[in-house]
């Protein structure tokens, strides 16, 4: 098991250029890996990401950011193709930067299935729709995923940000669609602490269909200080087995952008480095056996 944190916690969009020494402060920290958010794919430096980050031995993911316009379940066929090309791209950056990952898997996580905050489909019969036509373009970008050896892993999203994949049960309904192994899910403790009923049991749903994996707490802020039922968290993924990557996706309001995407109003954390820092060392000390001290922050607080 790998542990990291996503760029949206420090800054959006990332643009190589100028955050580049944001994996050597990452690094510093005591994560494994970084997942970068290819917001603006044009601004990332795939082979520069990959060379830096195997100098100074830091994993890097590739996640997918699927606001308007970028919906595989849409209606508009110009919209879908967009939107497979740039899965195709992500797969590719995930391929580039696989040796940075050492025994991991390269996946690509997000809701790729289609676009955050869409218009919610007015009826069951509609909304059924527009999942075949995300399985049916997911196909062929799974049989390409295959060829680079990279895993596709469908994020499920709470009530307020889609209204087509919120619970492992239509997860895997729609994993099962797309009938490849290479596809899973991607499972983030927050939007479980919205949508299921019990997030320990729904881990265990997953099974070995778990790809991905955010932990998160309930107000995005710092792991371990919130309501998330972490010691069932925990458990569960032992249970299955799951050894991959566990990532910090949260916020704060200095990220103005992302903090207004997701309704962040009000300060949830002391800093962006607390929140890693913090809540990788809860992480550690909760999913392993190694007692973990938490690092010195106060440089970026």
């Amino acid at each position: 098991m790998k542990f990291g944190v996503n760029t949206f916690n420090f800054v959006s969009p990332f643009r190589t250029a100028a955050d580049l020494p944001l994996l050597d402060r990452v690094r510093g920290m005591g994560f494994d890996l970084i997942e970068i958010a290819f917001e603006a794919p044009q601004t990332i430096d795939v082979a520069a990401l990959a060379d830096h980050a195997a100098g100074i031995g830091l994993g890097v993911l590739a996640c997918g950011v699927f606001g308007p316009g970028r919906n595989l379940a849409s209606a508009d066929a110009d919209e879908r193709r967009a939107t497979a090309e740039y899965v195709r791209d992500l797969i590719d950056a995930a391929a580039t930067l696989a040796p940075t990952l050492g025994s991991l898997t390269p996946v690509v996580g997000g809701p790729i299935y289609g676009a955050v905050g869409k218009e919610p489909a007015p009826d069951r019969d509609t909304r059924q729709r527009e999942r075949d036509r995300a399985a049916a373009e997911l196909r062929p970008l799974a049989a390409y995923a295959g060829e680079r050896g990279v895993r596709l892993a469908l994020e499920l999203l709470n009530r307020f940000e889609t209204d087509l994949l919120n619970v492992v049960e239509q997860g895997l309904a729609m994993v099962e669609a797309v009938g490849t192994p290479n596809v899973g899910l991607h499972l983030d403790t927050f939007h479980m602490h919205l949508e299921e009923r019990d997030s320990a049991a729904a881990i265990r749903r997953a099974g070995e269909r778990l790809y991905h994996f955010h932990a998160c707490e309930n107000d995005r802020g710092v792991p371990g200080r919130g309501q998330v039922r972490w010691p069932e968290v925990a458990a569960a993924l032992r249970d299955t087995g799951y050894q991959s990557a566990v990532v910090i996706e949260s916020f704060t309001p200095e990220v103005t952008s992302i903090a207004r995407a997701v309704c962040i109003w009000r300060d949830i954390a002391p800093s962006q480095d607390a929140i890693a820092a913090e809540g990788l060392a809860f992480l550690r000390n909760l999913l392993t056996d190694t007692k973990y001290e938490i690092r010195d922050t106060s440089e970026h607080s």
